[in-house]
């Protein structure tokens, strides 16, 4: 139950305050005006990637929990290195997974200011992953995670 508590709190903590709150507050949306207003195609796509966006988020903090017997956040790591699921394919699903959440915010809403948070956001990712996160894998899995980084792509 503690390792779900904790995956519960940093995913609030983390995607929560990147893809859900400051988006929300760069938007200057209001939930209401969303769910009354009239629905044109960018909202239903922008839904969509948001939608799947998500789904890769939710499936990766599950993967983590359930197999790496870690969280999300750097500050309460996986135990085991998950390359199986999404790890398959991608070696940051997760972020993946953050970054179509925030094109479909930026779809939806039509906020050029989305945009650039956007752009912002997938520059600090990329820094944070090769600047900390990879030396932090390649310390903590030695040659696991090399042999990993060769198979499967950073990013996509």
């Amino acid at each position: 139950m503690s390792l779900f508590i904790r995956n519960l709190f940093f995913a609030i903590l983390q995607p929560g305050l990147v893809a859900g709150l400051i988006p929300l507050w760069i938007a200057s949306v209001r939930v209401n005006d969303i769910l009354h207003g009239d629905w044109q195609l960018h909202h239903f796509f922008g839904t969509i990637l948001f939608l799947i966006g998500f789904l890769i988020m939710l499936w990766c903090i599950i993967s983590f929990a359930v197999k790496g017997r870690g969280t999300l956040s750097p500050v309460d790591p996986t135990k085991k290195l998950v390359i199986s699921g999404l790890y398959y394919f991608s070696r940051n699903p997760m972020y993946v997974g953050v970054i179509l959440i925030l094109i479909g915010e930026a779809i939806f809403f039509q906020s050029n200011n989305l945009w650039g948070y956007l752009l912002f956001v997938f520059v600090l990712f990329h820094v944070f992953v090769i600047y900390v996160e990879e030396p932090r894998l390649k310390k903590d899995f030695g040659e696991e995670y090399d042999m990993y980084c060769q198979n499967v792509r950073r990013w996509i």
